[in-house]
């Protein structure tokens, strides 16, 4: 986007300078008198600089100074030259307008607001701590600190007050020629007191973001939880039950005192197993796997060129059902070149030979070209030998002064001849000129400008065209309709991009108004048109048949003609022949979308984009209307999620509407990177498709620990739950259980959490947002892994001693030496699930669980690492981990069940999901309705900065509102006395009406906020009329200080203070309302 904008300030630096000191480093202003300079604005900075420099140029002498490009400005500094410049100060002053600034009448520009449009020099003020920016941070970080120093060194320094506003001390009011220095107190009252402490409290809380990921884990770890708690309680109970009444009423024995001790160890054991019991339950390393899995996916997608910003999404691009892309520089190279043109009347298919050119024509052309693009703009000798030349600068404009050196001329002798402040006016190239234009005076006294921009836009401007001779020749809207056919559209159909180059002389006595651009730029006379290529990136029409194959639809938005569009769209494959697609230029795209009234209809917009595949000619307001179209639409079986590609300052709306917002780290803008979620650092397309890959790893990753983890669950809860109520013992003991909670939570979260992506995840349609995290085809194997591994531990319970010829565990008395019979079901337990963490690699029912094992080194060594520590634990575990060595044939045993895993998943394989009917998906997002109250409350403590503003602002409201009616039930209180035997006047508008409206429904503040009764809205009888009297207090509030209730006040005494007259000012206040 911005094919020739030229958003940039440039900066020279200035020389190294000392510490501060008086006039720091030999310079001719203080540090104080710089500070205090930049907290003007508008006229008042104009009038200082005046009076203590004469001018900016003056200034710039006193610094001893002459005046990195990008759209955030990195310091404070005085304009000293600008074109059109306009800038957005938002994140200063809150304003949303752009602030145009010239040198003549707002000359300042302050750190941290961005370069929206034009161009211009500056000369730095004030850097980091100094600067307007530093100044509030240094507040943020230290606002008490600051109040310290105040006191102790009697600085004039800005202060934080408690409604976080800043107030000016004495000295710098002094200095600001007697402005008033304002400061807003907090007003004082019980409700608006309670309302700033939350506010206070709120601010105080990080925004969190809860991805739909984080949702749906949210949810079934509660509902897992709350099944843990439940078995943990059930078997504590049954085993204290179970030895209450075998102990003292079976055996009939009496609880003796001396046995207590003995009695309370039992109670204890039952409540260890019970303990254990939940800790196995509870799934605690579901948080742990999901930022294990983030934080090394982000990792690891850096390296593919995607610098996440936002967690949460990676993994919202796995979701990802559109892609909106921008067309230069993602999908093209974004090296520009002129290969075609058409110059006195010839239409030349390569760059033509200096002496097939008129010289006239020639001059004109060089001249057009290097004074009519930004001077930073330049062609730079390749860095090694044999490479291209270095484009510096804006890409249209780089071919544009290649064509010059192609035509053996040279571009900096004229820049040199006519230096950038030499430049009479320039206007800069916007999204909605779509156009550039620059005015030289002339020798004689007269002024020429040069004109560049869309060949179809600019070609409706010209009124005469060069011909071959270099002369003037008429061009009539025939001539330019033959020549749109002829020559723009064939160059268009080649995917190449049209410029007309233009000029206009004008006398010295015709001086036009030159704010009346429309005029300026008209009547104007054609000198070339030239045809761009950029050619399309070689690896994306693959990267694009990656994304349609993996059910995504890409479509092309671009300020570009649409022939060009349709050409570049169908090389890369975004159009195929034979499809049923829609190529629309913004206009048409309006016009189709918007009804009579010209408003957008979501009906009308969701005919067009399911077919929509290249929107040219489109504006910054097309592209966020298409995003938030399709995204707020309902027509397909599952809402869209779409992913946006953008690189310019125009960009950053559609961006930030966007699920995942896509910023270009080469030519992207400080505000199109601020606006996105991830930052591709390559500006390539091929970017996005890592980035999907990876999304949908993050979901598959989830997925698989999930289906190792539920696994060990299930058995481990049954196993402790059947053995304590079989045996009154559980076959694992605690510590046991909590190796198994190891394995199976943090090793199994690293293991399962860093598998990398494969192509294959490119295979399978997107999931959608209510796509269950437990599928059938995990619930089969979970369950059917389940019953295998039940199947082994309870024969081995019941008659594994019988099989081994050893000791029974069962019923062995309290504290008896760990058996063999109980170390071999612990160590076949172990063996099954670092077998089945093997099968848990696949979820979608796939036979080879071993493919692309070796390429995940973390997971081999966590596997191979848990089964050597199993061994020592086994072998030298002894009283601690209730464990006894074991015999080679035991341990073979033991490795042979855990082997029998994979087998039996190949079994579980074999069975079709779509037989098994009875099994249920399980994990789903929080539907709207299911919303707890600590949710909501979370819900309404996530406010984003904007939101928490509004609310400061609405408060303030509140406090106001508070106010009135508390003088407004003075009123009815005496009005009841005042209207008895008369009509009661009626109330113009209600505060219930008022406090009704959706910017003011704020659930958590309107309790706090007194209505009046409802009798008042009923009130509509006639008011009665009569001259209000001359009032000596004009001041609403003063009547809070005015009126004194008293139950001894006589009536007349009351009826004389406050008049009926429907005129006074206590009236006033509430028809005011």
């Amino acid at each position: 986007m911005g094919d020739v904008a030229n958003s940039s300030i440039e900066f020279h630096p200035k020389p190294q300078q000392q510490r501060e000191a008086p006039h720091a480093g030999g310079f001719g202003c203080t540090l104080a008198e710089l500070r205090s300079l930049m907290e003007l604005r508008g006229a008042e900075a104009l009038q200082k600089v005046q009076e203590a420099y004469g001018d900016v140029g003056g200034l710039c002498r006193r610094l001893k100074t002459s005046p990195t490009e990008g759209d955030l400005l990195p310091a404070d500094g005085v304009l000293i030259q600008g074109n059109d410049l306009k800038i957005d100060e938002s994140s200063l002053t809150g304003e949303s307008d752009h602030v145009r600034k010239s040198t003549d009448k707002d000359p300042m520009l302050l750190s941290g607001t961005h370069v929206m449009e034009g161009s211009g020099r500056m000369v730095v003020t004030a850097v980091g701590v100094n600067s307007q920016t530093g100044i509030i941070f240094t507040l943020l970080g230290a606002g008490g600190e600051e109040e310290e120093k105040k006191d102790k060194k009697g600085k004039a320094a800005l202060t934080v007050q408690q409604d976080g506003a800043m107030e000016s001390s004495q000295t710098k009011a002094k200095k600001q020629d007697g402005a008033v220095a304002m400061e807003m107190q907090p007003l004082k009252s019980a409700e608006g007191g309670e309302m700033e402490e939350r506010e206070k409290k709120k601010a105080n809380v990080p925004k969190k973001e809860k991805s739909v990921l984080q949702g749906k884990l949210t949810k079934l770890a509660v509902q897992i939880g709350k099944a843990g708690l439940v078995m943990s309680a059930i078997t504590v109970i049954i085993l204290v039950l179970y030895f209450v009444i075998e102990t003292f009423v079976i055996d009939g024995r009496v609880w003796l005192a001396e046995c207590t001790p003995v009695y309370v160890q039992y109670f204890v054991k039952f409540f260890i197993i019970g303990v254990t019991v939940l800790v196995v339950a509870v799934p605690e390393g579901l948080p742990l796997a999901v930022t294990i899995s983030l934080a090394y996916s982000v990792k690891k997608m850096m390296r593919d060129n995607n610098l996440v910003r936002h967690l949460d999404a990676c993994e919202t691009m796995g979701n990802a059902t559109a892609i909106c892309s921008d067309k230069t520089g993602t999908l093209t190279t974004n090296r520009m070149t002129v290969v075609q043109s058409y110059l006195g009347d010839t239409h030349y298919k390569e760059v033509p030979a200096p002496s097939a050119l008129t010289p006239k024509i020639l001059d004109l052309l060089v001249h057009a070209i290097s004074i009519n693009s930004a001077y930073t703009t330049k062609i730079l000798p390749p860095e090694k030998e044999g490479a291209l030349p270095r484009q510096v600068g804006n890409k249209t404009e780089c071919a544009l002064l290649g064509f010059v050196l192609d035509l053996k001329q040279d571009f900096q002798p004229v820049r040199e001849q006519i230096p950038e402040d030499k430049l009479y006016k320039v206007y800069t190239f916007n999204s909605v000129r779509k156009s550039m234009s620059t005015v030289i005076r002339t020798p004689d006294g007269g002024f020429r400008l040069f004109s560049k921009g869309a060949s179809e836009i600019l070609l409706k401007k010209c009124t005469n065209i060069l011909n071959s001779n270099g002369e003037l020749r008429s061009f009539r809207p025939r001539d330019r309709d033959d020549m749109v056919k002829k020559i723009i559209e064939p160059m268009a159909c080649d995917g190449l991009r049209t410029i007309c180059i233009a000029y206009r002389d004008f006398t010295a006595a015709q001086e036009p108004d030159w704010d009346n651009e429309n005029e300026v730029v008209g009547d104007l006379t054609c000198i070339a048109v030239v045809g761009i290529e950029d050619p399309v990136r070689p690896e994306v029409p693959e990267a694009i048949r990656k994304c349609q194959r993996a059910g995504i639809t890409v479509r092309m938005v671009t300020g570009d003609n649409i022939n060009t569009a349709r050409a570049i769209a169908a090389k890369c494959g975004i159009i195929q022949p034979g499809e049923d697609f829609l190529c629309l230029e913004g206009k048409e795209f309006n016009r189709r979308i918007r009804n009579e009234k010209g408003e957008i209809e979501q009906e009308r917009l969701d005919k067009v984009w399911p077919k929509l595949r290249v929107l040219a000619r489109s504006s910054p307001t097309d592209k966020h209307t298409l995003v938030k179209g399709i995204i707020d639409s309902h027509t397909g079986e599952q809402r869209q999620v779409v992913a946006v590609t953008g690189d310019g300052t125009n960009d950053g709306p559609a961006l930030k509407k966007a699920d995942v917002g896509f910023a270009m780290g080469i030519a992207g803008t400080d505000v199109a990177k601020e606006a996105s979620d991830i930052i591709l650092t390559d500006d390539n397309f091929t970017s996005i498709v890592k980035a999907v890959m990876w999304g949908r790893n993050v979901y598959d990753s989830i997925s698989k620990f999930l289906q190792f983890q539920l696994t060990v669950n299930v058995v481990a809860v049954i196993v402790a739950f059947t053995g304590a109520c079989i045996t009154q013992d559980s076959p694992l003991k605690a510590v046991q259980m909590l190796w198994v909670n190891l394995i199976m939570d943090t090793f199994a979260s690293l293991a399962l959490a860093t598998e990398p992506p494969t192509e294959s995840l490119l295979l399978r349609k997107p999931y959608g947002r209510d796509k269950p995290l437990i599928s059938r085809t995990m619930m089969k194997n979970i369950l059917g892994h389940a019953v295998y591994q039940l199947t082994i531990i309870f024969t081995l319970l019941f008659v594994g001693e019988l099989f081994f010829d050893i000791d029974s565990g069962r019923n062995a008395p309290l504290h008896s030496p760990p058996s063999e019979h109980y170390t071999i079901i612990f160590n076949t337990f172990v063996m099954m699930q670092l077998f089945n963490e093997i099968n848990a690699r696949k979820i979608h029912g796939e036979r080879n669980v071993f493919h692309g094992i070796f390429s995940n080194p973390i997971f081999c060594t966590i596997v191979l690492g848990t089964f050597a520590i199993q061994i020592v634990i086994v072998q030298f575990g002894g009283k601690p981990f209730s464990c006894s060595p074991l015999s080679t044939e035991q341990w073979l045993w033991c490795l042979f069940v855990g082997v029998g895993e994979l087998v039996w998943g190949q079994v579980i394989a074999t069975i079709p999901t779509s037989q098994l009917k009875c099994l249920k998906e399980a994990g789903h997002g929080p539907g709207k309705d299911e919303m707890t109250d600590e949710e909501l409350a979370e819900g309404e403590e996530e406010i984003d900065h904007a939101e928490r503003e509004l609310r400061r602002g609405q408060i303030l409201w509140f406090r106001g509102l508070n106010r009135i009616q508390t003088q407004i039930r003075v009123v009815k209180a005496f009005r009841s006395s005042l209207y008895e035997g008369l009509e009661k006047p009626e109330s113009k508008t209600s505060i219930h009406n008022f406090m009704a409206t959706p910017e003011f429904l704020i659930n958590d503040y309107t309790h706090n906020i007194p209505l009046i009764d409802d009798t008042d809205v009923d009130e509509n009888e006639e008011r009665l009329r009569a001259p209000p009297p001359p009032s000596p207090n004009q001041n609403n509030n003063a009547i809070d200080s005015g009126v004194y209730l008293t139950t001894h006040g006589t009536k007349s005494a009351t009826s004389s203070l406050f008049s009926s007259r429907p005129g006074s000012p206590l009236h006033s206040v509430e028809t005011s309302l």
